[in-house]
C-alpha cells in the first residue's frame, strides 16, 4: 500500500504523486481510493480504487534498478516484427505489464528503427511514432527523477548508448 506524498509509476499517466487516500462510495459501493496526480499536470484528479488488481501502479525505481534499464540500451532491443499490425498487438500486451526492462528494449527498438527510416529518407510509422512517445516520456521522466537528472539528459544518454546522434531531436510532451 502507498502512502499520502508518495510518488508512483500509474498505468499510462506516467509518475504521479498522490494526495489523499479515502473512501468514496458510488453506485451505492464505498471503497477506498488513492487521490492522485501526475506531477506534468496538476490540475487532473485520478481516483483509482486500492484493490483494483487491472491498474498498474508501480513505486519509482532506485538509482540502481535506473542504471539497470540504461545498460539495457547497450544490448539488442525486442525483434522487430515487419508485420504492423502483429507488432502492434505484441508491443502493446508488452507495455500493458508495465515491466520496465521489456519497455526499454521496445523503445531501444523502435528509437533504432525511427533513426534507420529516417536516415533513409522514409517515414516512421504513426503507431510506432506514437507508442514510442508515450512510452519514452513514462520511463524516462521516471530514470530522471530516479537518478536526479533532466529526462533531456536522459535521453541523450540513450541516443548515445544507442549510437544515435541527432541534437535537433527532443522527446515531445
Amino acid at each position: 500500500m502507498f502512502n499520502i506524498g508518495d510518488k508512483i509509476i500509474y498505468s499510462s499517466h506516467g509518475l504521479c504523486c498522490i494526495d489523499d487516500i479515502t473512501e468514496k462510495t458510488f453506485s451505492g459501493v464505498t471503497k477506498t481510493y488513492y487521490v492522485l496526480h501526475p506531477l506534468d499536470n496538476e490540475k487532473l484528479q485520478i481516483n483509482a480504487p486500492i484493490d483494483n488488481k487491472s491498474i498498474s501502479m508501480l513505486e519509482v525505481m532506485n538509482k540502481e534498478e535506473a542504471e539497470e534499464i540504461l545498460f539495457l540500451f547497450t544490448l539488442p532491443g525486442i525483434e522487430w516484427i515487419d508485420k504492423s499490425h502483429q507488432r502492434i498487438q505484441i508491443y502493446n500486451s508488452i507495455v500493458k505489464k508495465g515491466n520496465r526492462k521489456e519497455i526499454a528494449k521496445i523503445i531501444n527498438t523502435l528509437m533504432i528503427k525511427k533513426h534507420e527510416l529516417e536516415s533513409e529518407g522514409k517515414k516512421f510509422p504513426e503507431f510506432d511514432r506514437k507508442l514510442l512517445i508515450t512510452i519514452q516520456h513514462i520511463l524516462f521522466n521516471e530514470l530522471a527523477l530516479s537518478l536526479k537528472t533532466t529526462i533531456d539528459t536522459i535521453h541523450q544518454r540513450v541516443e548515445k548508448l544507442l549510437h544515435i546522434y541527432d541534437e535537433a531531436v527532443t522527446i515531445e510532451s
